[in-house]
Order: C-alpha cells, then sequence, then structure tokens
C-alpha cells in the first residue's frame, strides 16, 4: 500500500466465522492479549485451546473453563495457532517446541509482526502466516466486546500457502470483535514500522520531559508530591488523552481556557525545537533496516542486561518516593492506587 493510498477497512459482513468451524484453535500465551482474545473467540462460538507452561496464568485458564496443553506438540493438535507471547521469546519458543509441527493446512497468527518481518522466524512457505494486532490493551479488547463494540485491529497476511489465509484471518478478527470497529489491512511491515515508531519516540520525549519537568519544579522548591500530582497523579493528562481520541488531537484544546491554549502553542517550538524532527527520521531508519531489533537480540541473549540497568533507573528516580507521599495526603479515587 503506497502513501496515500485508501485504506482497506474490514467490517463485520466481510467475515464469516464458518470459516473456523472445523478448525482448531490454539493460543500460545495466557497473558493481557491471550485472555481477551480466547475469551471473545469463545463468546463467539469458537472451541480455543491455551498452551502455556505451568504458571498462574495457566492456572487462570484452567479456572476460566479453557482446556489447557503444555507448549511442546501443541502446534500438532492445532489448525490454527496464535502466538501471543512477548517478542523476545517467540524465537526460542517457535524453534524448540513449534516449528517442527508446522505444515500444509496450517495457520500461524502473529499479534505483531516483529518476529516475522525481521525474519527471526521463518515459518515453512506452504503454512499461513497472519498477522491480527488489536489496537487496544488485552482489558478493553475483552469489555469493548463484552460492551457490544470492540477494538479496531490491524490485520495482514505474510503467507498464504492455502488460498484461504485471508478468510480465516477475517473469522478471527470477527471473533475477537476486531470487524465490529474495524479491522484495518496493513503489511506485517507497516505495523511493525509504526508500532515501533511510536515507542521509541513519543514515548521517550514524554517520558524525559516528564522527568526533566519534574526535576527543574523539585528545584525551584515546589513540593515534590504535588508536582506528580498537577502533571499525572490528577488523571487530567489522561483526560486531555482521551479528548484527543473522542473529540480529535487539535479540538480537544477548546476545552481548555485560552490562557492554557496560548501558552501551549507559543511555546511548541521553543520547548521541542526542529531537530528532533531528525532523530525522528534517524529512528525509523533505524527501526527499518534492523539496528534496533540487532540491538535488542544482542541484549536479550546476554541476559538483558542494559535492559535491567535501564528499568532500575526507573526505580531509582525520586519521582517515586513522591507518589507515595502525595497519595496519603489526597484522594482522588485512582490516584496511585496502591501505593
Amino acid at each position: 500500500m503506497s502513501s496515500g493510498s485508501p485504506l482497506r477497512v474490514y467490517r463485520d459482513a466481510d467475515a464469516d466465522l464458518a470459516h473456523l468451524a472445523h478448525r482448531r484453535v490454539v493460543i500460545v500465551g495466557y497473558g493481557n492479549q491471550g485472555r481477551a482474545q480466547a475469551l471473545n473467540l469463545r463468546d463467539s462460538g469458537v472451541a480455543v485451546t491455551i498452551a502455556g507452561i505451568g504458571d498462574a496464568s495457566l492456572d487462570r485458564a484452567r479456572a476460566d473453563g479453557f482446556p489447557v496443553i503444555p507448549v511442546a506438540g501443541c502446534a500438532k493438535a492445532a489448525d490454527v495457532l496464535m502466538l501471543l507471547i512477548p517478542d523476545e521469546v517467540q524465537r526460542q519458543v517457535y524453534d524448540q517446541e513449534i516449528a517442527a509441527d508446522l505444515g500444509p493446512g496450517k495457520l500461524l497468527c502473529f499479534g505483531h509482526g516483529y518476529n516475522f518481518h525481521f525474519g527471526a522466524i521463518v515459518p515453512p512457505p506452504e503454512v499461513d502466516v497472519v498477522l491480527l494486532a488489536p489496537r487496544m490493551i488485552g482489558a478493553v479488547v475483552r469489555s469493548s466486546f463484552e460492551a457490544g463494540k470492540g477494538a479496531p485491529a490491524y490485520v495482514a497476511v505474510g503467507q498464504d500457502g492455502s488460498g484461504h489465509a485471508r478468510d480465516i484471518l477475517l473469522a478471527l478478527a470477527k471473533g475477537i470483535g476486531a470487524t465490529r470497529a474495524g479491522a484495518i489491512e496493513l503489511s506485517f511491515e507497516q505495523e511493525t514500522v509504526i508500532d515501533l515508531f511510536i515507542e521509541q519516540t513519543l514515548m521517550p520525549i514524554f517520558t524525559r520531559s516528564m522527568t526533566w519537568a519534574y526535576e527543574v519544579l523539585t528545584e525551584a522548591g515546589i513540593d515534590p508530591g504535588v508536582v506528580t500530582l498537577e502533571m499525572y497523579g490528577s488523571g487530567e493528562t489522561a483526560e486531555v488523552f482521551q479528548a484527543c481520541a473522542t473529540v480529535g488531537f487539535w479540538e480537544q484544546l477548546r476545552l481548555h481556557s485560552r490562557t492554557a491554549q496560548f501558552g501551549e502553542l507559543s511555546n511548541k517550538d521553543r520547548v521541542l525545537p526542529p531537530e528532533v524532527r531528525d532523530t525522528m527520521r534517524h529512528t525509523l531508519d533505524r527501526i527499518r533496516n534492523g539496528a534496533f531489533a540487532t540491538e535488542w537480540a544482542a541484549d536479550a541473549s546476554a541476559g538483558f542486561p542494559r535492559y535491567n540497568a535501564l528499568i532500575a533507573e526507573t526505580h531509582a528516580h525520586p519521582i517515586n518516593d513522591a507518589e507515595k507521599a502525595i497519595a496519603k495526603l489526597v484522594d482522588f479515587g485512582a490516584t496511585f492506587a496502591g501505593r
């Protein structure tokens, strides 16, 4: 799909659950997305089996009434295999427990294009390979389904060994409720790139600016807890982003005072200089050429030393203590719940 070409969006009428009627669906993983999608599929009349290791998530799957099998050999039992485990463990699980049992007539469904796009997982050409990537966390995939709505998703066909890959994919999308809201067709590459780009550009800017704002304001003598409350603890910031989703990115400005609007718009170029756009382009290049995937794979194979160090930095930041302090003084309902 070239830039500017119309998007193809599939709705309920475009999908037929009959394509799953005689196919055995096995979901590997029962975490955030695995549980939500399994429950939605079952409520749509699809028989689902859960494959996993013997941990608390598998106990929950049993408690929810699903048949449970080990990951080893699960592909042999499946016609449709949904791989809904973290990116960093997928290749090992695939190589050791799944690959040998994949063959003609089977479909492998990814929840994120990462490992297929970057070539970490290379299924046989006769195997159907598809992508079903909800654009919402699992809890909302489930709650929106229960409310009679649905969460939109990206869908893609990477390999069509059977000639029916798209039909089965759309049946899965309908089963989890995605076609109620709209299943948008992208390529594996497009889904992977846009997902990583947002994670590696917008989110770091947000993270860095929030910590810098905290440090500047506390250095100026403002109470640390009050700073966290003002920045995000009250929930106002979350409401701003929710308004972006409901009324539009620029339209939500009218919900704020003119003083707030003028201050935001007149300072945006000063706070974030144009050079940041070049950094974004460089980050996009690193995603597309595989440099990030190589870096992440190296850290994972070494036991996650850099990842662990980065997480340790977040735990050591004084903002954590500030949250605990303000949570003891004010009650905004969900503010720092459980702190």
